[in-house]
């Protein structure tokens, strides 16, 4: 896994690839955090956050968790390690975007993920015997 200062590179690299007009009012830009963070739902550290766009009245921030990156990606190459990272900030590029352009509905992102999520967590009641058909 590369250090630190090389996955902020990375970082860098992968948001010059993007448009300017993508950074409108992400007033606190991309910032990397040094965390690793599991999500709330997670247990025995099967669902982990690797990025978060977060919308505030204070303003929008996106936030890359290096050490969630760490955690699940260290085994990858320079190469596979900066197309992961370049699939995380993007996808928290598209909820910018969604929030920019007023999209909140079933054909979010936002509503996608909340999916994804039902879908993991009834997953694993099955596996576990909790939840009968």
């Amino acid at each position: 896994m590369v250090d630190i200062d090389r996955f902020y590179e990375m970082l860098n690299e992968v948001c010059e690839e993007l448009p300017d007009d993508f950074f409108r009012e992400l007033h606190y830009g991309v910032q990397l955090s040094e965390e690793y963070k599991p999500s709330p739902y997670a247990e025995n550290d099967d669902m982990i956050i690797m990025g978060e766009y977060t919308r505030s009245r204070q303003g929008n921030k996106i936030t890359i968790y290096y050490g969630s990156f760490v955690r699940t990606c260290s085994w990858m190459s320079e190469e596979q390690l900066k197309d992961k990272l370049r699939e995380i900030v993007r996808h928290e590029f598209r909820h910018h975007m969604e929030n920019l352009a007023g999209m909140y509905g079933a054909d979010s992102l936002e509503h996608e993920d909340r999916e994804e999520i039902r879908d993991m967590l009834q997953s694993r009641m099955k596996a576990k015997g909790g939840d009968k058909d």
